[in-house]
C-alpha cells in the first residue's frame, strides 16, 4: 500500500509537470505609413481569444496552440489573416480601406464593422532584422502584408516614457483623445446679466492630464486646459465650516496682475472635514477595464497599483466586489469585507488586459452589483477605471449619458478614474462623472494615485453635498461688469438655481472649490462688450440714468449657494454677502494670489482671447510669491511645470495642432 501511494504522488506529479503553459502571440500593427494602429482587433481564427493594440500598435494574444491563425481587423482598414508560432514577434502592415463601412457582422466576442480587408505576407527572407526606427525603410518595395520577425518570445519593452524618444514621436501617438472643444465665458455686462449660475466642478482631471503633455515635451491641446480644474487641483487653506453648515463660503478681492484696469474675485468653498473613523461604511464596486488598449504600463498595470493603494485604506464594515470589462463582461469578486484586503490585492493582481472593450455592458454590471449590496445610509459607489476608449456595445456618448443617470437615481455614486495615453477619451469620461453624480480625476503615476486615492480620500470617495449651485448677483453701482474664468460646461441658466430636479456637481469631505472672477468696475470699459438698442416699449428713467435705481449700498456682490444632502432631494440655501472692500494684489492672500498664478497658466495655454498680460513669466512671477508652506510640494512641482512649458513653447512657435502661438 505505502508503494502504492508513492507511485500515486509520482504520477500525480509527472502529470503536473506536463500542465500546459499558457501561450501568447506577440507583435506591432502598423499602417503603410509605419504610424501605429491604435485599438486594432487581433483574434485567433475560430475562437474567443481576443486582443486590442495599445497607444503604439502593439498587442499581446493568449491563444490555444503555438501554431494558429489570427485575424487582424481594425476600422478604416483592410482585414489581414496570417499563420503565426510563438516564436515569433509579427509585424502587421495593414492597408486603408476605402470601402465605406456599412455592413455588421457578430464576432465570438462582440459586433464591430466589417471591413473588406486583404493584404499580403513578407517572407522573413525578404526584409533585414527592424528595429522601430527602419520599419518603413525594410518594408519599401515590398508587398503591403505582414512581416514575421524571429523573436525570443519575451514581451516588448514599453518605451513610452524613454526620454530620448524624439517630441514628435509624442505628438503622433495623441491623435485618438478625444476632448471637446471649450467656448470661453465672456464679459458680461451687470445691468444687462446681474445673475452669474453655476454649478461647482472638484475635478481636477485636465491639471494632471496636462502636466502628462507637458512632461513629454508636448503643449496640450486646447480642449484639454480646463482652467477650473487646474486651479480646483491645488488646496487652499480656507477655515472649516462653522456648526452644522457643510461648508464655509470665502471671498477676497483685488487688482487682476494681467489687465491692471481690472480686478479679481475669489469665491472659495472649503468643505467639511470628517475624521476617517466617523466615515460611513462603504459599498465600493471596481469597475475595471482589462480591454487590449489597457495593456500599456500606464493603464492596467497602474490601474493594479492605484487599487491596491485604495484596498489598504478599507475597513472590515466596508466591502467592495470587482467587475471587469473587455469584449465580455464579469465579476471576478463578489462582495469582499476590507478585512480581506489580501484576497482583494490578489484578485487585483491577476487582471490581465486582452480583448475588445464593451464598456457599456460593464457599467451596467457594475451598477447591478451595487444595487445588490446597497448600504443605507453609506457609500455606495462605482470606481471606473478606463481610458474611456469603449468600442463594444452601447458606446455612444448619448447612450452611456442615460444610461448613468437612471441609475444614479438609485443612490449611487460614480468615480471615474482615467489612465493612459493615445486613445485616451476625456470628453467622455467627464461626461460620465457629471451624469453620475460624481467626480473625475485623471491618474498621469503612482503619485497622483497616492494623492487622489489616499491624500484625498474622503473628498474622492465620500460625498457630503451633492447639487451644489452657486448663484452671483452683482451690484451695479460697484462692479461694471464680469467674467467668470473656466467653468464654461458648468454655466446654468438663472432659473435653474431654484429648481431641484436640475443636477449640479458634488462634493466630497475635506474638499476645497475655488471660482475666479475678472470683475470690471464703473469706471473701466467691458472689452469687446456689444450693447443692444434702447427697448421701445419701455420708455423708463432708468434707461437714461440707471444708477438712480442701484441699491446705495457697499455691498460688492451676494452670493447664495444651494446644495442637497447625500440622501436628500430637497435643496437648502446659504447666503453671503460681500463688501466692497478690495487691496492691494501685494496684499491679498496666497490662496487668492497663487490661484491667480494658475488662472495666468491657464490663460497663456490656450492663448486666450482674455489673456492680457498673462505669460510664463508673469505666471512664474505669481507663483513663486504665493507658494506658502507648500507642505506636499505640488505648488513647486506646478512652478517646475510652467519652466518646462514655456521652454517648449520655446522650441516652437506653435504645436501641431495650433493651440499655442
Amino acid at each position: 500500500m505505502k508503494y502504492l501511494m508513492i507511485a500515486f504522488l509520482l504520477l500525480s506529479v509527472a502529470v503536473m509537470g506536463f500542465t500546459p503553459a499558457e501561450i501568447f502571440i506577440q507583435g506591432i500593427v502598423k499602417d503603410e505609413k509605419g504610424m501605429p494602429v491604435v485599438a486594432a482587433s487581433v483574434i485567433e481564427t475560430n475562437t474567443k481569444n481576443v486582443s486590442e493594440t495599445n497607444a503604439e500598435g502593439k498587442f499581446r494574444l493568449k491563444v490555444n496552440k503555438e501554431k494558429t491563425e489570427i485575424t487582424v481587423m481594425a476600422i478604416g482598414f483592410k482585414e489581414q489573416k496570417l499563420k503565426v508560432t510563438q516564436s515569433q514577434i509579427i509585424l502587421v502592415v495593414l492597408k486603408a480601406d476605402s470601402k465605406a463601412l456599412t455592413e455588421v457582422v457578430v464576432t465570438a466576442y462582440a459586433k464591430q464593422r466589417k471591413m473588406d480587408m486583404t493584404g499580403s505576407v513578407v517572407i522573413p527572407s525578404s526584409v533585414h532584422q527592424y528595429s522601430a526606427s527602419n520599419i518603413s525603410q525594410q518594408l519599401q518595395g515590398t508587398v503591403a502584408g505582414v512581416t514575421v520577425v524571429k523573436g525570443n518570445g519575451k514581451p516588448f519593452k514599453d518605451e513610452w516614457h524613454d526620454p530620448k524618444r524624439r517630441m514628435h514621436d509624442h505628438e503622433k501617438n495623441f491623435n485618438r483623445e478625444g476632448y471637446d472643444a471649450i467656448t470661453e465665458n465672456t464679459f458680461q455686462s451687470v445691468t444687462e446679466q446681474p445673475l452669474s449660475t453655476f454649478s461647482i466642478d472638484v475635478d481636477a482631471a485636465s491639471y494632471s492630464n496636462l502636466r502628462r503633455f507637458i512632461q513629454n515635451n508636448q503643449l496640450p491641446p486646447a480642449g484639454a486646459v480646463r482652467i477650473e480644474e487646474m486651479i480646483n487641483y491645488f488646496s487652499y487653506q480656507y477655515p472649516q465650516p462653522k456648526e452644522n453648515q457643510p461648508f464655509s463660503v470665502n471671498t477676497e478681492i483685488t487688482d487682476c496682475p494681467w489687465n491692471k484696469k481690472h480686478q479679481l474675485m475669489l469665491v472659495g468653498l472649503q468643505g467639511k472635514q470628517i475624521d476617517l473613523t466617523d466615515l460611513p461604511a462603504s459599498n465600493l464596486v471596481f469597475l475595471i477595464d482589462v480591454s487590449g488598449s489597457m495593456y500599456a504600463e500606464n493603464k492596467l498595470p497602474l490601474v493594479k497599483a492605484s487599487l491596491k493603494l485604495l484596498a489598504d485604506q478599507l475597513r472590515p464594515k466596508d466591502k467592495v466586489s470587482i467587475v471587469t470589462y473587455a469584449g465580455s463582461v464579469g465579476l471576478v469578486l463578489p462582495a469582499t469585507s476590507g478585512e480581506y484586503r489580501t484576497k482583494i490585492k490578489e484578485v487585483i493582481d491577476r487582471l490581465e488586459a486582452g480583448g475588445a472593450t464593451a464598456g457599456g455592458a460593464g457599467i451596467q454590471l457594475a451598477y447591478k452589483v451595487a444595487r445588490e449590496q446597497y448600504k443605507e445610509k453609506g457609500n455606495n459607489r462605482v470606481i471606473l477605471c478606463t481610458d474611456g476608449d469603449f468600442n463594444v456595445g452601447q458606446t455612444s456618448d448619448a447612450a452611456l449619458e442615460t444610461m448613468i443617470e437612471q441609475e444614479r437615481r438609485s443612490g449611487i455614486f460614480l468615480t471615474v478614474l482615467g489612465y493612459g495615453m493615445g486613445n485616451y477619451q476625456d470628453a467622455k469620461m467627464q461626461k460620465l462623472a457629471d451624469k453620475g453624480n460624481g467626480n473625475h480625476a485623471y491618474i498621469d503615476g503612482i503619485a497622483e494615485a497616492k494623492k487622489v486615492l489616499i491624500s484625498e480620500f474622503g473628498g474622492t470617495l465620500y460625498t457630503i453635498a451633492k447639487d451644489v449651485k452657486l448663484q452671483i448677483e452683482f451690484n451695479p453701482r460697484h462692479v461694471k461688469g464680469y467674467r467668470l474664468i473656466g467653468y464654461e460646461n458648468r454655466m446654468l441658466a438663472k432659473e435653474d438655481f431654484n429648481n431641484d430636479q436640475k443636477d449640479a456637481g458634488d462634493m466630497g469631505s475635506g474638499h476645497t472649490v475655488t471660482a475666479i472672477y475678472e470683475l470690471v468696475p464703473p469706471d473701466a470699459e467691458i472689452p469687446a462688450h456689444v450693447s443692444v438698442d434702447p427697448l421701445k416699449y419701455q420708455h423708463k428713467d432708468s434707461q437714461k440714468q440707471p444708477e438712480k435705481n442701484y441699491a446705495n449700498t457697499d455691498e460688492r456682490v451676494t452670493i447664495k449657494l444651494r446644495y442637497k444632502e447625500p440622501d436628500g432631494e430637497q435643496s437648502k440655501l446659504i447666503t453671503e454677502v460681500v463688501k466692497n472692500a478690495p487691496v492691494k494684489f501685494a496684499q491679498a492672500s496666497n490662496n487668492l494670489r497663487f490661484a491667480a498664478a494658475v488662472a495666468s497658466f491657464g490663460l497663456t495655454l490656450r492663448g486666450s482671447a482674455y489673456k492680457g498680460s498673462a505669460d510664463f513669466d508673469q505666471t512664474l512671477a505669481l507663483a513663486k510669491s504665493a507658494l506658502g508652506t507648500d507642505k506636499e510640494g505640488y505648488r513647486r512641482e506646478f512652478i517646475q511645470l510652467v519652466e518646462k512649458a514655456q521652454q517648449i513653447a520655446l522650441q516652437k512657435t506653435q504645436t501641431n495642432n495650433g493651440v499655442f502661438e
